[in-house]
């Protein structure tokens, strides 16, 4: 998707962000702006502002600022094109009309089809729940004890034993096996064959930040395997982006500032049945730092509630650390032997699981008991390393290396003397990459490789894109190298001063197809933006600086003034 400031701003203006911020903060008119509690940290006074006739927000606090894709982006966790596009949908803006490139408007079509054949899938899951042939899957539910208020909260269902139920709904409203296939909702044989994904299994959809569902998970309500069946990727899914029951919880943490993270479907469903509805789950899978960077999104204190057998100890390790290097606040909720957070709750009711709470253990405290305790001697210092270097914020390391050094009974000297011997190594792999030979050709990344091509094939360019600053977007040295070949003096005899690797690439260039005059103005408009962009960010970051500091010094005028010019800023576009 090529950046379209247009697309932007059409979204700007049609986003009301007083009331996009109003559903996560409670927002109280002061003068000509509104002012609340900031959803990004931890606070006991209103240090948010929202100037609605500005467009934009910032907090005194903690100096998160920006226009409504960037509040409505940070809220979700999501990357700008994804929070982009969302928001778009949400407030009737087709980004799909202002892009131009047709594989993108292919994707398009093909996420709007996966989208209306999840949305069928979702109905008849839950209509056939209703039936006679989900008897047993409503008995299953009874026998756990799901209350039929919770079973529609979440929007329970059922697929058929059957092999050819959903198939048959997806044809009868147009959609093809193929597109079927696509989706993650049939499965196609290596003869050609095609059936239901998912039969004879209680189903519970998965929705992404906007309700909408994009996928599935199917649990067994018998002894067959496996026992739980999820959605593979597909253009609208993708595994480790999203947390089960995050959208039903949503509006719960917005006010708790806290989530409850835990690991089964059930799990999620009775938390929010006995009162927790801060609660959210993994899928199926490890949780990953996109899943992580996401919550965090939302709650300033995550509590862990895994199980309390070894394999459920060493989700809970990963998951803090993962926490811990954003810099958030996470505890680990200890669970009595034997039992899980529903088996827990039937049995002891909240009081029993608030007393869980009450003992919950300080996230960095829980991983260092259990690396004290599991770990070799070996094994321990090799951890410490490896968790503070991972933080990569020197200000979080000063702050936990006192903390793991005692905790985990290290000399604090020989910690840091380890750091240092771990960061120099860090900067020295990448000069002994660059040293060894690269037979098989150039070691650039894909954008290099893209721009080198076209100043290859496109000679006539090579002068335009030198002035317009190219160099700058050239992420690696030996492109910036190859670069400084292509414009420099004594073009005549240029292939004669290429290296191997070079002259490889060169010969693969030109084999390529070369672009046309439209073709070639677009490519070099493309690159034109990008670098503008880059400046612009940059731009950004010293604005962002200089308004901290004069938020320090107590210089609210300046504040402002460096805040209307940083959201002049604002005109970026998707990607």
């Amino acid at each position: 998707m090529k950046r379209d400031a247009g697309t932007v701003a059409a979204v700007k203006a049609r986003a009301n962000i007083a009331e996009i911020v109003g559903r996560y903060v409670n927002l109280k008119p002061v003068g000509g702006r509104l002012v609340g509690p900031c959803p990004f940290h931890q606070e006991t006074k209103g240090s948010f502002n929202v100037h609605p006739d500005k467009g934009f927000f910032h907090c005194f606090g903690c100096q998160a600022s920006g226009d409504v894709i960037d509040f409505y982006c940070r809220i979700n966790g999501l990357e700008f094109r994804e929070g982009l596009e969302r928001l778009a949908a949400e407030v009737g803006v087709d980004v799909g009309q202002a892009r131009r490139d047709p594989r993108a408007a292919k994707r398009r079509q093909e996420r709007d089809a996966c989208l209306a054949m999840h949305e069928l899938a979702d109905r008849y899951f839950r209509h056939v729940l209703a039936t006679p042939a989900g008897a047993p899957a409503r008995e299953y539910l009874d026998r756990r004890r799901v209350s039929p208020e919770m079973a529609e909260a979440f929007a329970l269902g059922v697929s058929p034993a059957g092999w050819q139920g959903l198939a048959d709904v997806l044809r009868s409203r147009g959609f093809s096996e193929d597109q079927g296939v696509l989706a993650g909702l049939l499965s196609a044989g290596k003869n050609g064959r095609v059936w239901d994904r998912f039969r004879d299994r209680l189903m519970f959809p998965i929705r992404d930040g906007g309700g909408r569902v994009i996928a599935f998970g199917g649990r067994t309500m018998g002894d067959g395997e496996p026992k739980y069946l999820n959605s593979a990727e597909t253009p609208i899914y993708t595994k480790g982006q999203h947390l089960y029951g995050l959208y039903e919880a949503r509006p719960h943490m917005a006010k708790s500032r806290r989530a409850l993270l835990t690991e089964g479907y059930l799990d999620v469903i009775t938390l929010h049945q006995f009162g927790y509805g801060d609660a959210c789950g993994v899928l199926g899978t490890a949780l990953t730092p996109e899943q992580t960077k996401r919550l965090s999104g939302f709650a300033s204190r995550v509590d862990l509630v895994f199980d309390g057998d070894p394999p459920g100890r060493k989700a809970a390790l990963r998951a803090a650390q993962m926490f811990l290097s954003l810099g958030g606040g996470c505890r680990v909720v200890p669970l009595p032997d034997g039992e899980d957070v529903d088996s827990l709750l039937h049995a002891a009711g909240r009081e029993g699981f608030d007393a869980c709470l009450e003992r919950a253990e300080d996230g960095l405290a829980f991983c260092l008991r259990v690396v004290r305790e599991t770990y070799a001697p070996k094994e321990i210092a090799a951890w410490a390393v490896e968790f503070l270097t991972g933080l990569g914020d020197a200000a979080l390391q000063s702050v936990f290396i006192p903390r793991v050094s005692s905790g985990l009974g290290l000399a604090e000297r020989e910690l840091r003397q380890s750091l240092g011997e771990a960061a120099q190594r860090g900067r020295r792999q990448p000069a002994a990459a660059a040293a060894r030979p690269r037979p098989q050709g150039l070691d650039i990344a894909p954008r290099d490789a893209e721009l080198l091509a076209f100043a290859i094939r496109r000679a006539d360019y090579r002068a335009a894109l030198a002035e317009a600053g190219a160099a700058e977007a050239l992420a690696g040295a030996g492109a910036r190298e190859f670069f400084a070949k292509l414009v420099g003096d004594g073009a005549d005899d240029l292939e004669t001063r290429l290296d191997t690797a070079q002259s490889a690439f060169w010969a693969k260039a030109l084999m390529e197809p070369v672009e046309n005059d439209d073709q070639a103005a677009a490519v070099f408009d493309g690159i034109c933006r990008f670098l503008r962009d880059a400046r612009e960010d940059d731009r950004r970051r010293a604005l962002t600086e200089a308004i901290r500091r004069a938020q320090a010094q107590g210089a609210y005028e300046e504040v402002l003034r460096l805040l209307g010019e940083l959201q002049a800023l604002s005109g970026r576009g998707d990607e």
